[in-house]
Parts: structure tokens; C-alpha cells; sequence
């Protein structure tokens, strides 16, 4: 059993489950996705919307969560540094 998810490997994983969604999400639903608490969630959120990697807009009455283009290039920036990391063994 792995220990203690990263920071870094949480933002990964938001990003990459709305991603994974086409692009856009409910927030409940990246909650229980990127296994985290509402504390967790609003804290990453607001982190991820200041940095340009994720956005919210009002579709019908609910919120949505959608990947910007800075964070589909974080996804493959990340995804590089892992390859590197098992390239190399570290």
C-alpha cells in the first residue's frame, strides 16, 4: 500500500479526472473522483483556479469545472517528469 498522496500528485489527479470527463466535471463528482474531503477540494480548487489550470462557469443553474489549456499542458509536463523518473530509476 502506497502512503500519503503528494500535493503535486493531488493537483495531478484533479486535473487529469476532469480531464478524463471530457473536460468538464461537476464539483461533487471531482470530489468523490480525486478521493478528497469538501475542505480538501475548495482548498485545491482555489489553488488550481489562481494558477490557470482549471475554470468554473454556470451551465443551467450548476457549476462546472473545466480544464484550461495551461492545465492539459501541465498533464503532459507531468506525465514527462514521471517517464523520466522511472527512465532514470529514481
Amino acid at each position: 500500500m502506497q502512503g500519503k498522496r503528494s500535493r503535486i500528485d493531488i493537483i495531478y489527479d484533479m486535473v487529469l479526472t476532469i480531464n478524463k470527463r471530457g473536460g468538464r466535471i461537476k464539483p461533487t463528482h471531482l470530489m468523490y473522483k480525486a478521493n478528497l474531503s469538501h475542505n480538501q477540494m475548495k482548498q485545491y480548487l482555489e489553488e488550481l483556479m489562481a494558477k490557470g489550470l482549471v475554470a468554473e462557469e454556470q451551465a443551467k443553474e450548476r457549476k462546472m469545472l473545466t480544464i484550461t489549456d495551461k492545465g492539459i499542458a501541465f498533464i503532459n509536463q507531468f506525465n514527462q517528469m514521471k517517464e523520466m523518473e522511472r527512465t532514470f530509476g529514481l
